[in-house]
């Protein structure tokens, strides 16, 4: 019952996902191109993760008081929804600048409610044994949409009007739900079925008071943080760093892209074969140190056949610092507090990289790209090394055999 459930959730989760992608490639290339201003692609931008950032944790309040399934359908029919309306107003007016800002904000919005309610939601139909591969599948799916909708939506793009890209994501969105609502089976969490006597500040309260109270979730969000901060230079910051040292080839810029991407399809097939190391946090901290060498080398190197397979080893270790991490908590974390603890990840994940390019994007202007891989590669390497040395940290990664025993030192 449960493969069943898996392969249901997956593949409509992975519908979804993909008309979400294209209609995100489709905006953010029509901001690009109708406006060619940098503050307005900041401000797109700007608008599609500070709504998610904000709304996380009552995001994670909602994961941990109703159910699950029926808030991802929610979710799914607000970004829908939206989506279906500027659809609409381009197709009657042509769409204006103002309306895609706020598309964008209310489709990060449904992402803030939709994000810990899937990671929350996994435990409950999957056996602990299992989750590392399923969370690994998820991830290759993700890496392979990552890959291929860019392709489609600049494909479609370029022989179709906007409101039609528009439509699709609303007939993937419609697809999903459907197949959700009517064949993915799995009870409510036994919080969901009770009369709730909190209000949603005071278990927003309790959720920060189990973060406290287990220290190995500290030292998790800290560790996280820290390492997606020192990553975004070479996120962000290599298209740039291309153009400058090899040429302002779009060929160039396709192929980091499509060399990262590959490689991050590799690296969820490796983490669904092997699984990672018995201790979690081995697995993250060897993906840590990888990526902190590929980061210093993508600064030195002068040759762009060589970047390039940086590039892709650094794709590689992606899905095995995510894959890990998410079955981390799914494992630790007692169901009752898994979609609150899930809206710190999700704000962690999708608030940090960007806050990062506020400072390291201003100063790619006055120093060299290849210095800041350096530096940021070599701060990365040494927060694995601190991580390493890190005895509560260390023994969260050690998997529970029992359910809801999470380790409090």
């Amino acid at each position: 019952m449960w493969k069943r459930n898996t392969i249901i959730f997956l593949s409509s989760q992975a519908v979804s996902l993909f008309g979400s992608s294209l209609v995100q490639y489709a905006l953010l290339w029509y901001i690009t191109l109708e406006t060619k201003s940098g503050t307005m692609l900041t401000l797109y931008i700007v608008c599609g993760f500070l709504p998610t950032f904000f709304l996380s944790p009552f995001g994670g309040v909602w994961a941990d008081r109703y159910d699950r399934k029926r808030l991802i359908i929610l979710a799914d029919g607000l970004i829908a929804l939206v989506t279906l309306a500027l659809g609409v107003s381009f197709l009657t007016s042509g769409g204006s600048t103002s309306l895609i800002m706020l598309a964008a904000a209310l489709r990060a919005a449904g992402a803030a409610v939709q994000m810990p309610a899937v990671g929350a939601i996994l435990p409950q139909f999957v056996p602990a044994e299992h989750l590392t591969r399923v969370n690994s599948i998820s991830g290759t799916i993700q890496a392979v949409i990552a890959l291929v909708s860019p392709i489609v939506s600049g494909a479609l793009i370029s022989v179709w009007p906007m409101h039609y890209l528009f439509a699709v994501d609303v007939v993937t969105a419609a697809a999903a739900i459907t197949v959700l609502a009517l064949m993915f089976r799995v009870p409510a969490h036994e919080r969901a079925e009770n009369v709730m006597s909190t209000s949603y500040l005071e278990d927003m309260r309790l959720g920060v008071r189990y973060i406290r109270e287990h220290r190995y979730l500290i030292s998790f969000f800290t560790f996280i943080g820290v390492l997606l901060f020192l990553i975004s230079p070479a996120a962000f910051l290599t298209p740039l760093q291309v153009v400058r040292t090899f040429g302002a080839d779009v060929w160039r810029l396709t192929a980091i892209e499509i060399a990262f991407s590959v490689g991050m399809i590799a690296g969820g097939a490796l983490m669904g074969f092997w699984g990672g190391f018995t201790n979690r946090m081995h697995t993250m901290l060897l993906s840590a140190a990888v990526m902190g060498i590929c980061t210093v080398a993508l600064g030195v190197t002068g040759n762009f056949w060589l970047y390039l397979s940086f590039m892709a080893v650094f794709g590689i270790f992606i899905p095995l610092l995510n894959t890990p991490s998410a079955v981390l908590l799914q494992e630790h974390v007692e169901s009752e507090f898994l979609g609150r603890v899930f809206s710190v990840n999700t704000m962690l994940f999708t608030s940090i990289m960007p806050l990062g390019m506020l400072l390291f994007g201003p100063m790619a202007e006055v120093v060299s790209v290849e210095l800041i891989l350096i530096v940021t590669g070599t701060l990365i390497l040494v927060s694995a090394l601190l991580a390493f040395r890190n005895a509560t940290l260390l023994s969260a990664g050690i998997p529970v055999t029992a359910p809801h025993e999470p380790p409090r030192s």
